[in-house]
């Protein structure tokens, strides 16, 4: 595979915006016109410039509202394709994207566009270029890729051919089956981008959503397969209009985009049954533990939530200042080390989660997988005698840790050698039903991407979730058997929870974990009567669920005492209770699910309300 990407996808100026294609690892970048028009930059220098960064010119775009045009405006846009032609030879490009007409003057008569595709042709292949036909989803004759395909095919001009574009093909809901009747031969250019599926004219559908393969909901992985299938061999070109990837790092995401070609050509490998190129998705068994940064102070903060929630500290590291915490499958590490990952942690965010534990079957093969998809792994330095456990960054700059499943017992055992007396945990709770991390809105398709294409996650729909100071965005990242899972959040308003968390920590992290209990009336009452701060809800919701679930008099006044809230789907149930945060940065909460898959969105804003009651007032 060879990949590029349009500039367009990318925010900065030309130069800044070619330098982060460059160091991303790209083989060329296609250069959109207004990118080129506003650099102070001559396309000369530009072209220079890409040749001194290794990166080739894919191609110039777009050229617009040439074929079917009256006579006089014809022949303006052929002088005008003629300058094209002088600067493709300054940035060093032979191709150029021709866009179907949109234009209301143009003529839908196809004789005619072919004479105009001829024509253009050969004014072309005279200069020594080619044209790239592209069917726009809102072309006003050809808006469908079958179509241009068609005249292509049946004008068979040498400096002729097609591009396909996946946005314009899949929003129209064109088969990816049809791409089997394209000549690779003529197929110049392919650009790709997914899509969330809205509702929406296709002009701004395309202007302001697209995104990156696997960051959207169309049917790539069937499209890249069809490429692969009728042997195309060019350029795999990421085209992303998305107002949020603009006002972020061009860095970031021009690295997302590698890593989405990279994961979607291998997804494409392997529907067609080839070998695959990379390691395979890493497919965790569970949550192997959470650790904790924290000053001393900070830890009996944390201590006095986890006592009340029923762990027990059970352990102490063999040289170091670090405390195991457990309960039923649920290891809960608070590391107050002066020194290192987790106390320059603490410095910088206070208390909080620095690191997360999965249980891995093939941890070379994980850390295969992350290499080849550019992730970036993480080394300090260990002790004679302890364990090297390979990690990775995560969001944040926390790390996510590949433990060994088959050898964990013994990790646990060598690096907590020191048993501590202290009262046996409780077996309330069961294991950690899911993780969810905050981040600012611009980075959470980043690592919406990071998690689905290092693992095998499969993701939930994306959510809007109301809180009293604005919507948060919500959406689950999965692994196949549902022992992991990680919730992502993020707010464009400035003073929604999750900015506030975002804001007052100094970045993105873990706002808050879930533990999994097969009774949520013991827990919570045990919790209760251990001196837990839960979140108080409101009489106004139990008068509510009560109506709308038909539910038990008795048992809503059970979980108004306890705190509990509830949801149903169908017949499957959802109870859960939170705790208050701890120094307003992590807060638990306690899940009882009874077949059911979701995570209580319904009760979201409840939630959000209660926290909000907990607020500190303005300017403190």
């Amino acid at each position: 595979m060879k990949a590029s990407i349009a500039t367009v996808s990318v925010g900065g100026t030309l130069d800044s915006k070619l330098e982060a294609i460059a160091r991303a690892g790209y083989a060329a970048a296609e250069i959109f016109e207004n990118d080129l028009l506003s650099s102070p930059l001559p396309a000369r220098q530009v072209g220079a410039m890409m040749r001194e960064l290794g990166l080739d010119c894919a191609m110039l775009q777009p050229f617009r509202d040439y074929e079917g045009m009256p006579t006089d405006q014809r022949e303006a846009a052929l002088e005008r394709m003629r300058r094209k032609f002088a600067v493709m030879d300054d940035l060093g490009t032979d191709l150029i994207l021709l866009c179907s007409n949109c234009s209301p003057q143009a003529s839908g008569d196809r004789q005619q566009m072919l004479d105009d595709l001829h024509r253009l042709g050969d004014l072309a292949a005279s200069h020594g270029k080619r044209i790239a036909y592209e069917a726009l989803a809102w072309g006003r004759h050809v808006w469908d890729h079958r179509d241009a395909w068609a005249m292509v095919r049946d004008l068979d001009h040498p400096a002729i051919g097609l591009t396909l574009d996946s946005f314009h093909s899949l929003a129209r809901g064109v088969p990816s089956a049809s791409i089997g009747d394209i000549r690779a031969d003529k197929l110049f250019i392919v650009q790709l981008a997914d899509a969330p599926k809205l509702e929406m004219d296709y002009l701004n559908w395309s202007r302001h959503f697209r995104c990156m393969p696997g960051q959207g909901d169309f049917a790539l992985d069937d499209y890249a397969a069809a490429l692969c299938r009728i042997g195309y061999r060019g350029y795999w070109s990421l085209e992303i209009f998305n107002d949020r990837f603009r006002s972020t790092s061009a860095g970031q995401i021009a690295r997302d985009g590698v890593r989405s070609l990279k994961a979607l050509h291998e997804r494409a490998r392997l529907q067609l049954r080839q070998a695959p190129a990379m390691a395979p998705p890493i497919d965790p068994r569970r949550f192997e533990f959470i650790e904790f940064a924290a000053s001393h102070e900070e830890a009996e903060d944390f201590g006095r939530i986890f006592t009340a929630l029923g762990f027990a500290p059970v352990a102490r590291h063999r040289s170091k200042q670090v405390v195991r915490w457990q309960q039923g499958a649920i290891n809960l590490v608070i590391n107050s080390e002066p020194e290192g990952l987790a106390h320059s942690f603490d410095i910088v965010h206070g208390g909080s989660v620095c690191a997360i534990g999965l249980a891995v079957d093939d941890q070379a093969a994980a850390v295969a997988r992350s290499d080849a998809l550019d992730v970036q792994r993480f080394e300090q330095t260990i002790a004679p005698g302890e364990w090297q456990i390979p990690s990775l960054r995560g969001v944040g700059g926390s790390l996510i840790y590949l433990v060994d499943a088959a050898t964990a017992p013994q990790m646990w055992a060598d690096e907590f050698p020191l048993a501590l007396d202290d009262a046996a945990p409780r077996n309330d709770l069961a294991v950690i039903d899911h993780v969810a991390q905050t981040m600012q809105y611009e980075e959470f398709l980043s690592w919406l991407l990071y998690y689905t294409t290092l693992f095998d996650f499969t993701k939930t729909p994306q959510l809007e979730i109301a809180d009293p100071m604005g919507i948060v965005y919500s959406q689950a990242v999965e692994s196949r058997s549902g022992a992991v899972r990680f919730t992502l959040n993020g707010s464009l308003a400035a003073n929604a929870l999750s900015s506030r968390f975002v804001r007052n920590y100094f970045g993105a992290g873990v706002q808050h974990i879930a533990f999994s209990t097969p009774d949520i009336f013991v827990a919570a009452a045990q919790a209760q009567a251990a001196g837990l701060p839960m979140l108080e809800i409101g009489p106004n919701y139990y008068a509510e669920i009560e109506a709308k679930f038909a539910l038990d008099p008795a048992l809503v006044a059970r979980m108004a005492a306890l705190n509990i809230l509830y949801d149903r789907d169908g017949e499957a149930e959802y109870f859960q209770f939170y705790s208050r945060a701890v120094a307003k940065r992590v807060f638990f909460e306690v899940v009882e699910r009874r077949g059911y898959a979701a995570y209580g969105a319904a009760n979201a804003q409840i939630r959000l309300t209660a926290q909000t009651m907990h607020r500190d007032p303005a300017g403190v």
